[in-house]
């Protein structure tokens, strides 16, 4: 079925109840991504519109989409040189960290987001990581840091202007996910913004499975280690027994 056709039964669906003027309705191009040996990468499509029972408000319209993936603790270590090595100098616990996190805009986040409304829907991405380190002032520094590390892996998306609006109803944008991503849940959230503030929110979630031997494998590393380890060492001796074989056939 179309985008455009599941977007025209979206705008059939009832109002909620206690309705406040504006309602986001959205849809996903697809709500499941199968890993497998050839995965590169998935791009999904998120699109839909505004309901109103009345007339335009006169504050700016945005609208934010997140996707984010499943969280997990970690630690950031900080490394300098000391006698000529390189040794970790200072740590931080991060309690939850998403393993992937995107945030498309109609405009730079900063114009349509006020802080308070970040910080209670953890929205940019440093509200979404929840940290502790040795010292208060360092806490930024290495949020940061593991930002700009999962930015350069493609797993932190900051995409401002990557939402298109038309006629202050219809949405869409595009968001990439790459081909390192963990398995699990994915929540899609879509935010509607008036004057900085969240007037509505819209969830969908998108499923993320490895599937055929790369899922066999998956299982087996988690639930039989000992078997997987047996395994791979039977296949690493296989491997070397095979290469050695050749080589000596080649030989002569």
């Amino acid at each position: 079925m179309r985008w455009w056709a599941i977007l025209l039964i979206l705008l059939a669906l009832p109002l909620r109840a206690q309705d406040t003027g504006e309602r986001v309705v959205a849809a996903l191009s697809q709500n499941n991504v199968a890993i497998n040996a050839t995965f590169v990468g998935s791009e999904i499509l998120v699109f839909g519109a505004i309901r109103r029972e009345a007339p335009v408000p006169p504050d700016e319209l945005g609208v934010i989409v997140t996707i984010q993936g499943p969280s997990g603790p970690l630690t950031v270590h900080r490394r300098e040189r000391v006698a000529g090595i390189w040794v970790n100098t200072d740590w931080l616990e991060v309690h939850e960290a998403p393993s992937f996190y995107a945030v498309a805009t109609t405009a730079p986040l900063e114009s349509i987001l006020t802080e308070e409304e970040d910080q209670q829907h953890a929205i940019s991405v440093p509200r979404a990581i929840r940290a502790s380190g040795t010292a208060a002032e360092d806490v930024p520094a290495f949020t940061e840091a593991l930002i700009r590390i999962r930015a350069d892996q493609g797993l932190y998306q900051q995409l401002d202007g990557a939402v298109s609006v038309d006629h202050d109803t219809l949405f869409r944008t595009r968001i990439t996910l790459p081909s390192n991503l963990t398995e699990g849940t994915y929540l899609t959230r879509i935010f509607l913004m008036r004057g900085g503030e969240v007037i509505d929110v819209e969830e969908a979630a998108i499923h993320v499975q490895k599937v055929g031997l790369e899922r066999l494998l998956f299982v087996m590393a988690h639930d039989r280690p000992l078997l997987y380890g047996l395994l791979a060492l039977v296949v690493a001796v296989a491997a070397g027994w095979g290469a050695s074989a050749l080589f000596r056939f080649a030989r002569g």
